[in-house]
């Protein structure tokens, strides 16, 4: 990274973190994926709530970079492929307030198109979008000092991205819609919680107060194998309830991974150098599980 000319395009290529978007990407693929298992589905409203949506995860990416440098967490913590940001600030790439125009951009971006939704598909999205909207802009400078970071995590890549793609599509939302989400979000949370153990010095010195600062790091692990075992009993009550089809039980597939994150984070949630190939197999946990829901529904309306 060193090699990196500052201002170039590699440097801007870097900062929104495109390796992390593909979270985003499942997320509003499974919500449309609902709405098209009802019967609903327009394709222009997909990628345009797609783009709107990968707007706002720059948005928190890029914002949450600015932050971390400005506070001086970034300019502490160990970064690793999956935590400590995306290392242009602490290296002199590109200039904060940089940054900080990027991110902001993109926000207004993506709440020209939520205006557009809004209009077409109805006043009840605005509260969504709002919601969004703060806790992407408002992450770093209210709610990771809140104790509140890895709940707004799961909650915004989690229900507000499934309901809101599956909003665009059928103008309404439903319970059932909110129950498949409800995995998908516990395990957004879960990816954040686990990132944060490495970096739980740099973030304390920095402001932040999350669960791993709040627990300490043994007990922390505890609570990560408790949200990743409710996850999939997420997925078990909304087969039974029938409220998802049955064959998303599909995403109960990546419990293997989900049992080596578990059985890792226990193990080593104090040797952050141990901890970073657990790291990876969360991420592959998370996104599988998630992906595989998005699949099990797009099965569902083949048959």
């Amino acid at each position: 990274m060193e090699s990196i000319k500052p201002g170039s395009l590699k440097a801007w290529s870097m900062l929104p973190r495109f390796q992390f978007l593909p979270l985003t990407v499942i997320m509003v693929s499974l919500g449309t994926a609902i709405a098209a298992y009802e019967g609903y589905f327009h394709l222009g409203h997909f990628f345009l709530a797609m783009f709107g949506s990968l707007l706002v995860h720059m948005t928190v990416n890029v914002i949450n970079d600015y932050h971390d440098y400005v506070d001086g967490i970034d300019l502490n913590t160990q970064r690793t492929p999956f935590s400590g940001g995306s290392g242009v600030l602490p290296l002199n790439l590109l200039r904060p307030k940089q940054a900080f125009w990027f991110g902001t951009i993109c926000l207004l971006m993506a709440m020209v198109i939520g205006a557009y939704f809004v209009m077409v598909k109805g006043w009840l999205l605005f509260p969504l979008l709002l919601l969004a909207g703060f806790s992407a802009y408002f992450y770093n400078v209210y709610l990771s000092k809140w104790f509140m970071g890895e709940i707004f995590a799961g909650l915004g890549f989690g229900p507000l991205l499934v309901l809101g793609s599956y909003y665009v599509q059928t103008g309404r939302y439903s319970w059932e819609t909110l129950v498949a989400s409800l995995a998908p979000g516990i395990l957004t949370s879960n990816l954040l919680f686990l990132n944060e153990f490495p970096d739980w010095e740099a973030d304390q010195k920095g402001g932040r107060r999350h669960f791993v600062i709040s627990l300490g790091k043994k007990d922390a692990s505890y609570l990560f194998v408790v949200f990743l075992i409710a996850s999939y009993l997420c997925i078990i009550a909304g087969v039974v309830t029938k409220m998802m089809p049955a064959i998303t039980l599909i995403g109960l597939g990546t419990i293997g991974f989900g049992w080596k994150a578990a059985k890792g984070a226990l193990t080593y949630y104090d040797r952050s150098e141990k901890l970073i190939p657990i790291l990876g197999t969360n991420v592959i946990t998370i996104l599988g599980t998630q992906a595989l829901l998005a699949v099990g529904y797009v099965i569902a309306i083949l048959i």
